[in-house]
């Protein structure tokens, strides 16, 4: 198990391969489908105009996300209304969904950790080996034990605007548990069990009933 500090640096993050199971400690923040869409369309395709206090947040997350880690969640958060805040609920959600943004995100950002579940696609693979980053995939079923690695709430963005499970949550983490399986050498345990698991049902499919 490699223990591993955030920030990440690129000799870290080449140094990992697609398999290796990791313990990350350090600051990270949240970010689902509001998130990716509103810096894809805000700061890297700029086909809006930032609005609001856009700007001031902006600036203040490039300091988390550079050498960061993105964790694709939405959190169920308990004092809401004291704003004393605490993760309840930790776990992670479906990352496809953001791979029409995540590798421009990545690079936009220096972002050097993505975790979520269920994989990525090649955009995503290629952003891996250009930024250099990798995916990392955090255990699914497990939200409870997940929050329990989260020390500390240090701040929240866009919660007004994005809602609880879409803000941008900044979380210090003490050994959060992961498996890099997209790494920044091009390789991707997702697609090598698609391409196993079809050659399987091929063999399956020939079979004479």
């Amino acid at each position: 198990m490699r223990e591993i500090t955030i920030p990440i640096s690129d000799d870290v993050i080449r140094s990992l391969h697609a398999g290796d199971p990791v313990n990350l400690t350090g600051v990270m923040m949240t970010g689902r489908d509001a998130v990716h869409k509103w810096m894809s369309d805000t700061f890297i395709k700029k086909t809006r105009q930032p609005q609001g206090d856009d700007l001031p947040v902006y600036e203040a997350i490039k300091k988390f996300l550079d050498h960061g880690v993105l964790y694709h969640c939405g959190p169920v958060v308990s004092g809401l209304d004291t704003k004393e805040y605490k993760f309840v609920a930790a776990g992670p959600t479906t990352s496809i969904r953001e791979e029409p943004y995540q590798a421009d995100v990545m690079k936009h950002f220096n972002i050097k950790g993505v975790i979520g579940k269920g994989g990525m696609g090649p955009k995503t693979l290629k952003g891996c080996e250009e930024t250099p980053g990798a995916y990392f995939h955090a255990i699914g079923g497990a939200a409870s034990f997940l929050a329990q690695t989260v020390q500390k709430v240090l701040g929240v963005y866009k919660l007004e605007e994005f809602g609880v499970p879409e803000a941008m949550w900044v979380i210090e983490v003490k050994n959060f548990p992961v498996v890099v399986t997209m790494d920044s050498h091009g390789v991707s345990k997702h697609s090598t069990l698609d391409e196993s698991s079809r050659k399987v049902l091929d063999e399956l499919l020939a079979q004479p009933y």
